[in-house]
């Protein structure tokens, strides 16, 4: 039978795609959730946040230490499924990161109000030496696992296997993206995007512009968090979470560039594009420009949409009068 050769490879070529299909999604779904934190910071207070990537480590770092080293609340509810355990502390985390990011904002950006972006910007650059130092002390050289109740399981469907965490993923970014998109209809969300517009015109309405500026950075601390969570786990890093956690959530900054930083449509699809990009890179043989190349994949694609889109895909077109 000549042709089942043929078939056999057109069958593995299909289930390969499929793996890549699934493996970009993945990685462009945590590139979507860091993006939009960055750009709902962005949109209240005009501030570049370096310190992103260190906030999704320091997310994955306190879900360690609430579920597996504290153990909370898993001491206080032994008979509870692991699931629902490990979902509490997890709520309890993220509790914290937007605490925590409120007050990052309160001591270190709210003095630099109406200081230059540039200044601004180095200011969080400060925090995320300082974030990810406290972070990789904790973490030293060993990996540490979250706990979570997923481990290595996965569903087989035949032609790609998808991970029980990358099941969550989808769903748990999916309903973020639904909750961001209901927060800027609410009256807060208008509020917060009134202050994106003009920060003197919403004092002037009554706006609180520092509370606006606070909960911003609360929001952008817990989709970081979330994102530094699934960084955190199988099959990203199976051994749990390690200090390259901060430096690959920086990799997202090519989708927050591509999309648009006042867009949060932008940071959606740019996160999905570029996590794509990156999965299907492996198909093209680098091997000539080196074994890394394949990981400058998102910065080429960032280039090429900025050569002919300067302010992004979805971003706003700065008019300046001449």
């Amino acid at each position: 039978m000549p042709h089942i050769p043929i078939l056999a490879q057109a069958a593995t070529e299909t289930n390969e795609f499929a793996k890549l299909l699934v493996e970009g999604l993945s990685l462009g779904s945590i590139y979507a959730l860091l993006a939009m934190g960055f750009v709902i910071i962005f949109k209240a207070t005009q501030v570049l946040n370096f310190a992103h990537g260190a906030l999704a480590s320091l997310g994955a770092f306190l879900v360690a230490l609430f579920a597996t080293i504290w153990d909370i609340p898993a001491r206080w509810m032994p008979d509870a499924p692991v699931w629902v355990s490990w979902s509490l502390a997890v709520l309890i985390a993220l509790v914290a990161a937007f605490g925590l990011g409120m007050l990052l904002e309160r001591i270190f950006i709210r003095p630099m109000v109406g200081e230059e972006l540039f200044a601004v910007a180095i200011v969080t650059l400060g925090v995320d030496i300082v974030v990810r130092a406290i972070t990789n002390d904790f973490i030293g050289t060993d990996s540490r696992p979250l706990g979570d109740p997923w481990g290595t399981q996965f569903f087989d469907l035949g032609w790609v296997r998808l991970a029980h965490t990358e099941v969550a993923q989808f769903a748990i970014t999916i309903l973020l993206v639904i909750g961001v998109a209901w927060f800027f209809r609410t009256r807060t969300g208008i509020a917060t995007r009134a202050t994106a517009f003009d920060q003197e015109a919403a004092r002037a309405q009554g706006i609180a512009v520092g509370r606006i500026f606070s909960l911003s950075w609360g929001i952008g601390a817990v989709l970081a968090a979330v994102a530094g969570v699934f960084l955190s786990l199988f099959p990203r890093r199976p051994g749990g979470l390690d200090t390259q956690t901060a430096f690959f959530a920086f990799a997202a900054f090519p989708a927050i560039v591509l999309g648009g930083l006042d867009s949060i449509v932008g940071a959606v699809v740019g996160g999905l594009i570029i996590g794509l990009a990156q999965s299907y890179s492996s198909l093209i043989p680098w091997e000539f420009l080196g074994s890394g190349f394949g990981g400058v994949v998102p910065y080429i694609v960032m280039l090429i949409v900025l050569l002919i889109r300067p302010y992004g895909l979805f971003g706003t077109e700065e008019i300046r009068r001449v």
